[in-house]
Parts: structure tokens; sequence; C-alpha cells
């Protein structure tokens, strides 16, 4: 089972960027689509956003389309996720999943993401 690692998280204040980085320890890192996913205190997970094994597609919540991007560098084995125009709202702890199927199969131990307004 592929191990994830998130980093990059911290505290911001509102309007500035973020950048944070998955990475996995599985060398076949390309056969899993990956996706971003955050819990904000009080409230249930919520997805962000994910990008194909190739990288080729990707998917966005509205909350955060126009704002976030992710990417990925298939030959470091790691996902990342731009977070630019940062809101309080955006305030949570974002975990990296990873899915070689319909569900998302492993998770990462997250990083917490705080903006102040």
């Amino acid at each position: 089972q592929v191990q994830l690692v998130e980093s990059g998280g911290g505290l911001v204040q509102a309007g500035n960027s973020l950048r944070l980085s998955c990475a996995a320890s599985d060398p076949t890192f390309s056969s899993y689509a990956m996706g971003w996913f955050r819990r904000a205190p009080g409230k249930e997970r919520e997805f962000v956003a994910s990008i194909s094994r190739g990288g080729g597609s990707t998917y966005y919540a509205d909350s955060v389309k126009d704002r976030f991007t992710i990417s990925r560098e298939i030959t470091k084995n790691t996902v990342h996720l731009q977070m630019n125009r940062l809101k309080p709202e955006d305030t949570a702890v974002y975990y990296c999943a990873a899915s070689r199927g319909e569900s998302y199969d492993c998770w990462g131990q997250g990083t917490q993401v705080t903006v102040s307004s």
C-alpha cells in the first residue's frame, strides 16, 4: 500500500498563497489517480481537487476553482496543490489521497492550513 506524506501547510494571511506537496512511497505512483481533501473544524471531510493518472485531467470543488491548482511530478512521485488567494474559510487539515479504482484507498496524515483574516 502506498504511503503518502504531506508537507507545506502553515499559517498565512488571507490573500496569500501556499503550496502543499504530497510525496508517495510507491514507485508505481503513475498508476494512481490522486486527490486532495480537507476537513475544517466541526465539518465533514470534503473534496478539494483531483488529478488523473497521467495528469491530463483535473477536477476542482467549486469553492476552490480558479484559486487552486493541482499538479503532479511523476518522476518525483509527488503531487502538489498550489493555493492562491487564500480565504479564512480555507482553514482546514488538508489530506492527500491515492486511488487505483473508484475510491481513494490510501491517505496521508494531513497538514494544517490556517488562514487568518
